[in-house]
Order: C-alpha cells, then structure tokens, then sequence
C-alpha cells in the first residue's frame, strides 16, 4: 500500500452505495487506514458493515447509517430513465450531512467514439451509447447537486478474480480481432488508491471535479488475451473478424466494439502526481494471475 501525506483516520466514516467489484474493493481498503466503512446491499446480508439501500423497492437506510458520515462514494448506475438512484432518494439527507467529500463513479464511455483518438477532461462529452448518455445525465445531476463531489470516469475495470482469466478458464473468451481497435482499462487497486490518493491530498493540490482513471497504455483486445495465454502456458485460439463474430454478440457486447478510444490520464498522474501501481495491462495482469 503507497504511503500518503496525511492519514485518514478512525474517525472518518464512509458510505460506499453500490458494493460492486470496484466498491467492495474500496470498503476493504479504507478499513486499513482505521475509518469506518458501510456498504449497501439491495437486500439483507450476513456482512455486520451492509445496510440496505434499494430504490426500486423504496427501501432507504435508517437515520443511524447516516450519523457521523464524513465521506460518500456512489458506484450506483442510473436508474431506467437515466435519473441518479441515490440523489432522488438521499440528496436531502446527503445535503444535511457534514461531508467533506463524495465521490461519484462514471465512465469514459462518455467521450463517445474518437476512432481512436486521445480523450481528456477538457473534451466534450458526446456519449454513443444509450447507457452513457444515462451517465453523463447522472454526472449533471451530481455537479448541480451543491454536494463537495468529484466524478471519476473509469474505461474497462479489471483485477484479480475478474479478469480474461476467468474467461478462458469457463471456456468463454472471443478471440476476435479489428483493425486499429483499442481499448483503455483500469486495474481496481489503481482506482482505489487513486481515490485515496485525492482524499488525503485535497488541501494540497488544485480541486478538478471530474477526472479520468485509466492506465499509461491502451490497447487491442486480443494483445491482453495473448498475454494471457502466454501466462498460463497455453495456445491462443485463432482470431476471429469482428465482422464475422458479431453477429453471435449479443448488442451490448457489439456497442463495446463501436467506440474506439484512447483514454488520457495525464490531469490525474502528472497535473495531481499519482503513480499508478499497474501502468500497463501486464503489470496488471501479472497481478490477477499470481492471485487466481
């Protein structure tokens, strides 16, 4: 674990609403530097740190979940109308609270398609998808909100147990290929410890409100899937076109191949000096491999 400026302590508690891959792996860290972190679930659990926030139901945590809360990280996606769960259920009761920052989880889908050309936060968002239009709605909501929130726009999530090891292990990897194609990602130590980084740092370094994670080195698909197998020590099937693949993708998996993107990190590694643990998918991967 990096060493930071300052020290979060035990009396900084935390709300992680959406305990996903990414949150889940944020609520185990923080608890290492002592603060206290609560993680919504939809629906009970055994987890003593879970409480239960579900907003189609109209289930909304208890006014003891809210008592001493210093810091809010939303990983919850929009609802079905592109409208923020968490704001139009808990933006009173969030206003209300003494915070000193939240945190809001997007995507780099946002950018849109750029044929493969470099996107940073002074680009203008023109999202493609229908599920990132939805986002960029969400993240207006969050900047308009009068919350002290900061927006990270993550590309491809990956890191141990949730990898293109777990694919070619169910036997369920696409070895497809496409001309010129690249994709950005992100290992979830990074967007952790990048977060974690910003906390500590805030008094220090220039406020900016929306900042993209991703690594030093997009990349094909089918470099990461190589790389892969090479690690295991195994043949990589052949490749296959995306034109002759896509039509056995169901729509979601085709829109991931519409937008082809290179996601610049530069605002949060050399403008606010982070160092990333895993600059590029080997380093990354390297690590999922050793924890398989």
């Amino acid at each position: 674990m990096k060493s930071f400026a300052s020290s979060l302590t035990n009396k900084d508690k935390f709300l992680i609403l959406g305990c996903g891959f990414s949150g889940s792996f944020f609520a185990k860290t923080i608890r290492k530097f002592g603060c206290t972190a609560l993680t919504s679930s939809r629906s009970e659990n055994n987890d003593p740190y879970s409480f239960v926030f579900n907003s189609e139901k109209g289930i909304i945590p208890n006014e003891k979940i809210f008592e001493g809360v210093t810091h809010v990280l939303s990983c919850i996606p929009p609802d079905k109308n592109g409208n923020d769960p968490v704001l139009g259920n808990l933006k009173d009761k969030l206003l209300d609270l003494s915070l000193k920052w939240v945190g809001y989880l997007s995507t780099t889908g946002v950018y849109g398609n750029t044929k493969g050309n470099w996107v940073s936060e002074s680009d203008q968002p023109t999202p493609l998808q229908k599920r990132s239009q939805k986002r960029l709605n969400c993240e207006k909501e969050w900047t308009e909100s009068n919350l002290p929130v900061q927006i990270f726009r993550l590309p491809g999530i990956y890191g141990p147990g949730r990898s293109t090891f777990e694919a070619i292990k169910r036997q369920k990897i696409r070895v497809i290929t496409k001309k010129n194609q690249v994709f950005s990602r992100i290992h979830v130590a990074d967007i952790t410890n990048a977060i974690i980084y910003l906390i500590q740092n805030k008094n220090s370094l220039k406020f900016h409100q929306i900042i993209n994670i991703a690594d030093d080195e997009p990349c094909s698909q089918i470099e990461v899937i190589q790389y892969c197998y090479d690690l295991i020590g195994l043949k990589m099937p052949k490749p296959i076109l995306f034109e002759d693949a896509k039509k056995e993708l169901s729509p979601i998996a085709q829109s991931f191949w519409v937008e082809n993107r290179r996601v610049s990190n530069k605002l949060l590694c050399e403008t606010l000096g982070y160092r990333l643990i895993y600059k590029n998918y080997k380093q990354g991967l390297k690590n999922c491999f050793l924890n398989c």
